[in-house]
């Protein structure tokens, strides 16, 4: 991935003003990622100030996640509706609203919506900021632009839950959330000094209803997995909103494919790798995208590791996840997406299930090994999934697959560490003693949640043995960018 600015043209003010639009938008996408990650390692504490169990703070994190999944679909057409730099202002201004009213909750409840008006700052930062690079920069050098946008994508996560623990404790986790005030004035500043104004695109009729469908299944199956353990829902609550989550989103699919010009078109699913790759993506995230928020906690609350600490121990992750880039594109043109997809999954579910071996007697090094063997196969398994997702779309249909893409990754997310919460809530029952604060329902969380990324691996199995990889490294960048 490029780590330059795009090459400069002979126009210096215009080329001056283009670097400045990307850092801007670079320093909201990191806002945006950084937040993402920043929270997992400070959860036991906030648990502590409020008054909960750890057992129920998935809750802050689902919130966040899925709250971002419901407006990517949105985005694009409020962007073009209302104005690039006035949404985008609107973005870093709900952003920052959502981080004081995080600092300023003082119960769980007024913390998970403190966190969805984050969310729908957060959702917007992107999707938007992606879409003012694309009309603003010349085509030749989209790809370059995007790739240096993407850069804190990638350091956000790499310092977040550090970051995050450090706060913790020589301050308090407050300020997690109150770091974001001073960045996201001064990014609205910017915004409105250096952002373009492009020319009023044509807007077409929102699919209101086609929306509401979809959002509303997204959000009743989400509450139906956090209900199990973090609103304590009823079995039969939990039953009811899933038979209406899922036949909201049956209603969606009837609807569009009746209508002329849905959110997202039935007919991207006659394409069999995007098919095959939002499948896997879905339920191979299901599994993996718990980790972030388990092994924060299971430092703390198991091993006694203080938040600082158990930031640090995620370095690991992230480090190998970023060296692990450039490798995964010649692996797939040698030995092609089925063989690479199904091995690297069945890889993803035996370091996730060698979790469920921890000991506080364990050697530090084993313990970092096993961290950054998770990392790699896990990065490479984000890039292949993606780039066989969009490989086969043609240029009308890449912008709609990209979004469902980018939902299906936040809903995963959001769905996963709901489905962690509510089986480390059974297993917890389960073994008895206090909630969460037992070894063995972590280490049954783990190996469950490790048995249902394993299974994602027969979805990848259904791809074409003979499927090509020569346009991997070339999707590699695109989904990199976007």
């Amino acid at each position: 991935m490029a780590s330059t600015l795009p090459t400069p043209s002979t126009d210096p003010q215009r080329e001056r003003s283009l670097k400045l639009l990307l850092w801007l938008v670079a320093v909201g996408f990191f806002m945006q990622t950084l937040d993402a990650t920043i929270v997992n390692t400070a959860l036991p504490a906030m648990a502590a100030s409020l008054g909960e169990s750890p057992l129920r703070m998935q809750s802050v994190v689902v919130a966040y996640s899925l709250t971002m999944a419901m407006l990517i679909p949105a985005s694009g057409w409020m962007a073009d509706r209302f104005g690039m730099r006035r949404v985008y202002v609107g973005a870093i201004l709900l952003f920052v609203l959502g981080s004081v009213l995080c600092a300023m909750s003082h119960s769980l409840a007024l913390l998970v919506t403190a966190r969805v008006v984050q969310g729908l700052g957060g959702a917007l930062l992107l999707p938007v900021g992606r879409l003012v690079v694309l009309k603003t920069f010349p085509r030749e050098r989209f790809l370059q632009a995007m790739s240096f946008v993407a850069i804190p994508g990638l350091v956000g996560p790499l310092i977040g839950p550090t970051l995050g623990g450090w706060l913790v404790e020589v301050a308090s986790w407050h300020w997690i959330f109150l770091i974001n005030v001073p960045v996201g004035v001064v990014g609205a500043l910017a915004t409105l000094r250096y952002m373009p104004r492009p020319a009023a695109a044509a807007v077409g009729r929102f699919d209101m209803a086609g929306y509401l469908l979809l959002a509303f299944g997204m959000v009743a199956l989400s509450l139906a997995l956090d209900g199990l353990s973090g609103l304590g829902l009823r079995q039969a609550s939990v039953l009811v909103l899933m038979i209406f989550g899922l036949a909201s989103l049956a209603a969606y699919w009837l609807h569009a494919l009746r209508r002329p010009d849905p959110l997202f078109s039935p007919s991207l699913f006659q394409v069999g790798s995007l098919r095959i790759g939002l499948l896997g993506n879905l339920f191979s995230r299901l599994g993996s995208s718990c980790m972030p928020f388990l092994i924060p906690l299971l430092l703390q609350v198991t091993m006694g590791y203080s938040p600082a600490q158990a930031g640090m121990m995620m370095l690991p992750v992230a480090i190998a996840s970023m060296s692990m880039k450039r490798l995964t594109t010649p692996l797939i043109t040698r030995h092609g997406y089925r063989r690479v997809l199904v091995v690297n999954t069945l890889l993803v579910g035996l370091t996730m299930a060698s979790f469920a071996f921890v000991s506080p007697d364990q050697p530090l090094v084993v313990r970092i090994v096993q961290l950054a063997l998770f990392g790699a196969v896990n990065s490479m398994q984000f890039t292949a999934m993606n780039t066989l997702t969009l490989k086969d779309l043609g240029p009308s249909a890449a912008s709609s697959g990209n979004s469902l893409l980018s939902m299906v990754q936040m809903l995963a997310m959001g769905m996963g560490v709901a489905a962690a919460g509510a089986v480390l809530a059974a297993f917890a029952a389960f073994f008895g003693g206090e909630g969460v604060h037992t070894l063995s329902s972590f280490r049954a969380t783990f190996a469950t949640m490790a048995l249902i990324t394993i299974a994602s691996a027969g979805i990848f199995w259904q791809l074409d043995a003979r499927d090509s990889a020569a346009t991997a490294a070339r999707r590699e960048q695109d989904v990199e960018a976007g």
